[in-house]
């Protein structure tokens, strides 16, 4: 039987999310039942994909960055970061013993790097976007060490930056996979971070990768969002965006886009 033509169908140009799919009979047609168990798979597999330390700190130093300080959550391995999730927002024993020892001098920022729900958003993405906050952000910004933490949830980068005496912390972190965006990253800014800060006090720049929020406007927006907190001394509800970027950008090219026409 052939699919019935749908109306809708011309939207699908403008995003990649998945509407006006057809049907044939009462059923979806073969290509996007096909096409919604790929991406199902490839979520799971962005969840579960580890994150290859050695590969991120090398693309990091390639791009001047020092060797970052690798960490640990509490979550000893992906089973027990899935079921505990707060194990993931405090670090072990050897890792704070390791930031003990680091050299950090009441930083303006800390950049924190984790793996989150999604390791491939980190390892595709990871490197490049801290190169594009580094052009983006104020030189006088003084930084603190770069740091990676594995099995990592949002609030892990609070100890980070408490521990550091940083007077701001940005975590950036896999995202939750969607089933259009396995390589989602997210941006958290923290102003005066510490165990215990609540979600409230924290700016969220969401959606970051090439088909979503670009890296370039992300850090421009992370950029301001910082800029701001120091006027205003905050982060949270309390610091609204008036950057004027926009939020997303369409698809070079969309139909190179799985699952567009």
């Amino acid at each position: 039987m052939t699919p019935s033509r749908d109306l809708w169908a011309h939207l699908r140009q403008h995003t990649t999310a998945r509407i006006a799919l057809g049907r044939t009979g009462v059923s979806l047609p073969t290509r996007e039942l096909l096409d919604f168990a790929l991406a199902h798979a490839q979520a799971r597999d962005a969840i579960h994909l580890p994150l290859d330390t050695d590969r991120l700190s090398a693309e990091l130093q390639q791009q001047g960055w020092p060797a970052p300080l690798l960490l640990h959550s509490q979550a000893r391995d992906r089973h027990e970061y899935l079921l505990r999730p707060d194990l993931g927002r405090r670090l072990d024993a050897q890792s704070v013993t390791r930031l003990v020892s680091a050299d950090a001098e009441s930083p303006d920022l800390v950049l924190v790097l984790g793996d989150g729900l999604s390791a491939l958003g980190i390892q595709q993405h990871g490197a490049a976007l801290l190169g594009a906050i580094r052009r983006a952000l104020d030189p006088a910004v003084r930084l603190g060490p770069l740091v990676v933490v594995r099995q990592a949830r949002v609030a892990v980068a609070d100890e980070v930056g408490e521990r550091l005496g940083a007077a701001a912390v940005a975590m950036v972190v896999g995202e939750r996979p969607g089933l259009s965006s396995p390589d989602s990253v997210g941006i958290y800014l923290t102003r005066a971070p510490r165990v215990g800060c609540s979600d409230a006090q924290r700016n969220c720049i969401s959606n970051v990768r090439p088909a979503g929020q670009d890296l370039d406007t992300a850090a421009r927006r992370l950029a301001w969002l910082l800029g701001e907190s120091r006027r205003l001394g905050l982060t949270g509800v309390g610091l609204k965006d008036h950057s004027g970027l926009p939020l997303t950008g369409l698809p070079a090219n969309p139909e190179h886009v799985p699952g567009l026409n």
